[in-house]
């Protein structure tokens, strides 16, 4: 895997790493996802060729704190993903995240899974 991003030193610093596998971008994200670094979320889920829908599993298990700007990057990234004729998945949500995405009900609308391989085979 390769990191694209890192915020600043601070205490649940974001990274970001993206890989791919069967055409299928894996991107895979740690820290606390919060207003300071929704536009590098935003950017690593947005920068597809465009040339192939965008297909996405996005690696939670890392992610320990998210806020409603994380929950407004990822309906942005899944409308524009539907709009390519893509999609978007998660994977491996720890209890606290999967709490806030199933609160605003956004795991009605991007489908949630218990492992990568679970929601690159779905």
């Amino acid at each position: 895997m390769t990191d694209i991003h890192s915020a600043s030193a601070r205490p649940g610093q974001l990274s970001i790493d993206r890989t791919s596998v069967d055409g299928i971008e894996v991107v895979t994200v740690h820290g606390e996802i919060d207003h300071a670094v929704k536009d590098m979320l935003r950017e690593a889920l947005l920068s597809y060729d465009g040339a192939t829908p965008p297909r996405t599993v996005v690696d939670l298990r890392g992610v320990t704190f998210m806020d409603s700007s994380g929950v407004n990057v990822f309906v942005a990234a899944h409308k524009s993903m539907s709009d390519a004729r893509g999609w978007l998945r998660f994977a491996g949500a720890q209890e606290s995240v999967l709490r806030l995405l199933e609160l605003v009900g956004l795991d009605e609308v991007i489908s949630c899974h218990s492992t990568v391989e679970q929601a690159l085979t779905a």
